[in-house]
C-alpha cells in the first residue's frame, strides 16, 4: 500500500559543512530505538530524480530529488512523495531502469512507458516486492528465499532482470519480462551473502559470504560459477561485509575482516589477482567495523561506512583520504550510495535517519578518462595481448599501485605516474 503522508523531517545541518541535510522519520515514541527501525538500505533512481530508503518498520519512503529547496523544507510544495508499506522489515531495495513494454508489466498497469520506475524491496521473509514507483502499484511479489533478502541490484542495461542475495546462502537471477518471472538459483556459499554487485558491462556478478570466507564471480549470461577469489596467505577471511565493482569493471573491492583487523583490498576480477590493500582500518581507526563501501560513478572516490557511524571517503589517485565525518556513536552507520550524477554521498544508520554529505570535487584526468572507457569493454587478458609499452599497460590495468600494498595512499602516490 502507498501512502502520501509526509511522516519524515528534512533537517539542514550546519555544525558539518559537508553535511547537507538528514532526513529523520517521526515516529511514536513507543518505536523509537526498538529494533526494526534500521535504515538497511538507501539508494538514488538511475536518473538520480527520486530517493528511496528503508526507514523500519517495513516502510519504505521514496521522495523527489533534489531535497534542499526552501519549499520542500517548509513542507509547502508537493513533491510527489510516496511510501510505501511493506509489511515486513525492508533490509534490501534498489531502483529499476525504466523498462520497455512488455506483457508482464501491462497486466497490471497500463501507464504509459514514461509513467513506469521499478523499485524492489526484499524483506525479512524471504519475499521480494516489485512497486511500481509513480503509481504505488505492486507489480511483482516474488517468493522462494528462505531467508532475509539482503540485497537487490538491478544490471543497468535496460533489461529486466533482478539479482537478489539471501541469508539462505543463495543468488537468484529473476527474469522480469515474463507474466510468471523466470528464475535461476545460484549456489555454493555456505553461509550468509552479505553483499553482491553486478560489473558495470552486466558480465559478472560478485558476492561475498559473511563467514564462509568465499568472495564469489558469477557469470550473468550463462549463470554459472567463474572463481572464488583468495587472500594472500597470511590472512584468512573471518568476516565479509561488502564488495563494489569500479565503474569500468577492471576493480573489485571488498571489505574483510581476520582476527582483529579491518582491510579493504582492490581485486582484477579478470584474473583474480589481488592488486592493492589499501588500508589497515584497525590500525588507523580503531575496531570499528566496516558496513559499506561503494565506488563513485566517476571511479574516482570510495566511500567507507564504519559502525561508528563516520563516513571516510578515499580518492584513488593522489590524495589518499580526502574526507572523514565526525563519529557518531550514538548510532552505527549501514549503509550508502552516491548519487548517480555525483556531488552527494547518501549514508543510512540504526536509527532510522539518512543523511546526505557533499561529496569532494575532482576534476577527472584525461588519462582516467580514457582508462575508464576503454576498460569498459576491454577486459585485462585483451589488454595484455595487445602491443602496447610496459608502463602504459601497468596503468591501464592498474598494476602500478604496488606502493599501496605497503602503506595507506599518501600526496606522493599517482596511480597515473
Amino acid at each position: 500500500m502507498c501512502s502520501a503522508e509526509r511522516n519524515i523531517d528534512l533537517q539542514p545541518i550546519l555544525s558539518d559543512p559537508s553535511l547537507i541535510l538528514e532526513l529523520k522519520t517521526r515516529r511514536p515514541p513507543s518505536l523509537e530505538g526498538r529494533a526494526g527501525c534500521e535504515t538497511w538500505s538507501v539508494d538514488f533512481s538511475p536518473d538520480g530524480a527520486w530517493f528511496a530508503w528503508s526507514m523500519g518498520h517495513g516502510i519504505v519512503w521514496v521522495v523527489a530529488w533534489p531535497l534542499d529547496s526552501e519549499e520542500s523544507q517548509a513542507g509547502e510544495l508537493d513533491r510527489g512523495d510516496k511510501s510505501f508499506s511493506c509489511g515486513e522489515p525492508v533490509w534490501g531495495l534498489a531502483f529499476g531502469p525504466r523498462p520497455p513494454k512488455s506483457p508482464a508489466l501491462s497486466h497490471k498497469n497500463t501507464q504509459s512507458k514514461g509513467d513506469r520506475l521499478l523499485l524492489a524491496t526484499g524483506l525479512e521473509n524471504g519475499a521480494i516486492k516489485i512497486w511500481n514507483v509513480l503509481t504505488g502499484g505492486l507489480l511483482f511479489d516474488l517468493r522462494g528465499h528462505e531467508g532475509v533478502v539482503r540485497n537487490l541490484v538491478f544490471p543497468q542495461n535496460g533489461k529486466l532482470t533482478l539479482v537478489s542475495t539471501s541469508r539462505d546462502r543463495t543468488l537468484r537471477i529473476w527474469d522480469l519480462k515474463h507474466k510468471v518471472p523466470k528464475v535461476q538459483v545460484l549456489t555454493g556459499h555456505k553461509d550468509w551473502i552479505s553483499c553482491c554487485c553486478v560489473s558495470p558491462d552486466c558480465s559478472m556478478v560478485a558476492s561475498v559470504g559473511r563467514f564462509d570466507r568465499m568472495v564469489c564471480l558469477w557469470s550473468l549470461r550463462s549463470y554459472t560459477f567463474i572463481r572464488n577469489l583468495t587472500g594472500a596467505p597470511h590472512k584468512t577471511f573471518y568476516l565479509l561485509a561488502s564488495c563494489h565493482f569500479s565503474p569500468d569493471g577492471a576493480l573489485l573491492a571488498t571489505a574483510a575482516f581476520s582476527g582483529s583487523s579491518w582491510w579493504i583490498d582492490l581485486w582484477d576480477p579478470y584474473t583474480a589477482d589481488k592488486l592493492a590493500t589499501l588500508v589497515n582500518y584497525c590500525e588507523i581507526y580503531g575496531q570499528n567495523q566496516i558496513s559499506a563501501i561503494q565506488f563513485s560513478h566517476d571511479g574516482l572516490h570510495l566511500a567507507i561506512v564504519t559502525e561508528d557511524r563516520a563516513l571516510r571517503i578515499w580518492e584513488l589517485g593522489q590524495k589518499g583520504m580526502v574526507m572523514q565525518t565526525k563519529e557518531d556513536r550514538a548510532s552505527n552507520g549501514l549503509c550508502c550510495n552516491f548519487h548517480p550524477l555525483g556531488g552527494v554521498v547518501a549514508t543510512g544508520t540504526r536509527d532510522g535517519h539518512v543523511r546526505f554529505w557533499k561529496v569532494p570535487a575532482v576534476v577527472p584526468t584525461l588519462c582516467h578518462l580514457c582508462r575508464s572507457t576503454l576498460r569498459l569493454s576491454v577486459s585485462t587478458h585483451q589488454m595484455e595481448a595487445m602491443p602496447i609499452p610496459r608502463r602504459i599497460l601497468e596503468y591501464l590495468t592498474y598494476r602500478n599501485i604496488p606502493a599501496l600494498l605497503q602503506t595507506p595512499c599518501s600526496p606522493e602516490d599517482d596511480w597515473g605516474s
